[in-house]
C-alpha cells in the first residue's frame, strides 16, 4: 500500500503551526508575567513611598533646620568678635545658605536709657513733639541741653527756673540720638540716650512653612511656622555685687546695618565690619531708668522684662523688698514703663556699650 503524501505533509504542516502557536502563547505570558510583577514592584515601592515620605520629609526639614542653626551659630561668633574690634576692622565670611535666606531686621528693638550724672539734682525729660523736649530740672541746677545725632549737633542755654523748659530743635531723630544736660559750669549733669536696634534674620523653608531665626542684640530669637515663638539668649543686662562698695549694672547692645542688598544666592561672601564703640555712661549714676520695645512680636518685650525681673518677683513674693537690691520695675510692676535699680543706698556704676557692625556683600 503507497502512503497518502500529501495527508501526511498536511499533518506535519498542523504539528508546526500548533507548536507555533503555542510558542507564540508563551511569549505573551512572559510578558504578561513580567508587566505584572513590574506593577506589583511600582504598587509597593508606592505605598513604600507613601509610609515613607512624612520621615524622609521631617528629616529633610531637621537637616534644613540644623544648617539654619548653623549659620546662625557662625554669624554670633563673628558679630561677637567685630563687635570688640576698633573702627574700620572686620573679617571675611562665608556662607552656604542652601535652604535658607539672609535678611536685615530694621528696627527691631527701640532702647532708651536715662540716668542722673551727679547727686545734687534729678533732671526729667519730656518729649513735647518731634521738635521740642521739656525739661524740669528739681533743684534749678539745669542751664544747657545738647542733642547729638549721627551727623547733627545742636545745643541750647537758657535759664534757672523752678518750672518746666521747653527748649525747640530743627533736628530730624529718626535715628540713634543722645541728650545732654550741663550745669552752670558745662559739667554734665543728665543723659538719655534713643538707640534703635537692627539685626539679622535666617529665613528656612520647612514643609509646613517658615522657620526663622532672628539675631537681635545678642539675643536669638526663634520662631516655627506653626508654633510660638522661642527666646534662646537675651541682650546683656547685667546686675552685679563690686567687691568693692557699690553695685554695677552694664548694658551692652549690638546694632548690625546691613549696607546695600544682602539679595538672594547659595553663597554669602560677607564682610563682617566694626563702625566702633559708642559709650554713653561709664561711671558713676543715680536714678537709672531703661526700657526696651521690640517690634518683632508683641510677646518678646513682657518675656525681657520678667527675666530682668524676676529676682524682684521672688523678693516680692517672700516679703522681702526691703532688702533687695537689682532691677526694679520703674512705676507699674509689669516693667512696662521702664526698668530702673535698687542698691539700699549704695553707689551705682552705669557701664553702658552700644558697638556697631555694618554687614555687606
Amino acid at each position: 500500500m503507497i502512503p497518502n503524501h500529501e495527508s501526511s505533509v498536511s499533518s506535519i504542516r498542523r504539528t508546526r503551526n500548533h507548536t507555533k502557536f503555542t510558542t507564540d502563547e508563551r511569549g505573551v505570558s512572559e510578558v504578561l508575567g513580567v508587566i505584572m510583577m513590574l506593577a506589583m514592584v511600582i504598587s509597593i515601592m508606592g505605598g513604600v513611598w507613601v509610609f515613607l515620605n512624612p520621615y524622609i520629609s521631617d528629616f529633610e526639614d531637621n537637616t534644613n533646620w540644623n544648617n539654619a542653626t548653623g549659620i546662625a551659630d557662625r554669624l554670633e561668633d563673628r558679630i561677637d568678635v567685630v563687635g570688640d574690634s576698633p573702627n574700620g576692622t572686620g573679617v571675611r565670611h562665608k556662607l552656604s545658605m542652601q535652604k535658607s535666606i539672609l535678611q536685615q531686621v530694621s528696627n527691631a528693638e527701640f532702647w532708651t536709657i536715662s540716668a542722673d550724672l551727679v547727686a545734687y539734682d534729678a533732671i526729667t525729660l519730656r518729649s513735647v513733639s518731634d521738635y521740642s523736649v521739656g525739661i524740669t530740672s528739681m533743684n534749678e541746677t539745669a542751664r544747657k541741653i545738647s542733642i547729638e545725632t549721627i551727623s547733627q549737633y545742636w545745643e541750647l542755654t537758657f535759664p534757672a527756673t523752678d518750672g518746666e523748659v521747653i527748649a525747640q530743635h530743627d533736628l530730624t531723630l529718626n535715628s540713634w540720638y543722645i541728650i545732654t544736660i550741663y550745669d552752670s559750669e558745662d559739667l554734665p549733669i543728665h543723659r538719655t540716650i534713643s538707640y534703635p536696634i537692627s539685626g539679622l534674620k535666617i529665613l528656612t523653608t520647612i514643609a509646613s512653612g517658615e522657620h526663622e531665626i532672628n539675631l537681635v542684640n545678642n539675643a536669638r530669637i526663634e520662631h516655627f511656622y506653626d508654633s510660638s515663638w522661642e527666646i534662646s539668649d537675651y541682650p546683656s543686662v547685667i546686675f552685679e555685687k563690686l567687691a568693692t562698695q557699690g553695685y554695677r549694672c552694664s548694658i551692652l547692645l549690638t546694632n548690625i546695618e546691613v549696607n546695600g542688598s544682602l539679595g538672594v544666592s547659595n553663597s554669602y561672601g560677607l564682610d563682617i565690619l566694626s563702625s566702633g564703640t559708642i559709650t554713653p555712661f561709664s561711671g558713676e549714676s543715680y536714678n537709672l531708668r531703661f526700657s526696651m520695645e521690640s517690634t518683632l512680636a508683641a510677646v518678646i518685650t513682657p518675656q525681657y522684662n520678667e527675666l530682668w525681673l524676676s529676682e524682684y518677683y521672688l523678693n516680692r513674693a517672700s516679703g522681702t523688698l526691703d532688702t533687695f537690691s537689682g532691677l526694679a520695675p520703674y512705676e507699674r510692676l509689669s516693667g512696662i514703663d521702664g526698668i530702673t535699680v535698687e542698691t539700699n543706698g549704695e553707689p551705682l556704676f552705669l557701664d553702658v556699650s552700644i558697638q556697631q557692625v555694618v554687614i555687606e556683600r
